[in-house]
């Protein structure tokens, strides 16, 4: 029984000194983004702390998103607010939710598939991590859904992919130990494949919409 309550003692302590680590990772990289890169690449984490690193972000945004379209509603222009149903709400945010974690995992293939025509030998781990800090600010840009008017969470939205792709530009050097020159093209090329992938994925959810899976709303 002893032993039973230190090792639940321990995994408490663990938990805590992971959730004070992501926070502290999170601060960072807003408030000194290199000195915070450089602290990731001297002590590389393990695959379980990026994911649970993307599992926490990705939630806040989706809660964010469902609280805001079901019980606020979004305003457009000069229209009426238009709210979801509770049950379209739900499905929006799971789908918002598998949607996130998705894309960081498409981000870490592209960085890993990419590194060795540009000179790096990084792990899929590696290329995880760099994925999950990067796309941080973009995806906690969906807390502004919690003002649901159409322009400020598309301005929220902007400097949250602004931010990412800066954080892409520092990091890869950083984290993939290639020179300034090579990161630049090799953040290039990874922004480029991003970009594809994200016209696709809008593509993919106009095709989902127009074929009867679109979200049933009320005025």
């Amino acid at each position: 029984m002893a032993r039973f309550f230190d090792a639940s003692s321990e995994a408490q302590a663990l938990t805590q000194g992971e959730a004070i680590m992501l926070l502290n990772h999170i601060w960072g990289l807003y408030a000194h983004p290199m000195e915070e890169w450089k602290t990731i690449d001297a002590r590389h984490e393990s695959f379980s702390h990026s994911f649970t690193h993307l599992l926490f972000v990705a939630l806040l945004p989706c809660l964010a998103a469902y609280y805001s379209s079901v019980h606020v509603g979004w305003s457009i222009g000069a229209r009426e607010s238009i709210s979801l149903t509770q049950g379209s709400g739900v499905m929006l945010a799971v789908a918002m939710y598998v949607g996130i974690l998705a894309a960081a995992f498409a981000l870490a293939y592209l960085v890993f598939w990419m590194a060795k025509t540009f000179g790096a030998e990084p792990t899929f781990t590696q290329s995880l991590e760099l994925a999950a800090y990067t796309a941080t600010p973009v995806i906690m840009s969906g807390i502004g859904a919690l003002y649901p008017e159409l322009w400020f969470v598309s301005l929220v939205f902007l400097a949250g992919v602004g931010y990412s792709v800066y954080l892409l530009y520092a990091g890869i050097p950083v984290l993939m130990h290639i020179p300034e020159e090579r990161g630049f093209l090799y953040a290039s090329s990874v922004v480029t494949a991003g970009l594809i992938l994200m016209v696709i994925l809008m593509v993919a959810t106009a095709i989902l919409w127009t074929n009867g899976f679109g979200p049933r709303f009320i005025s």
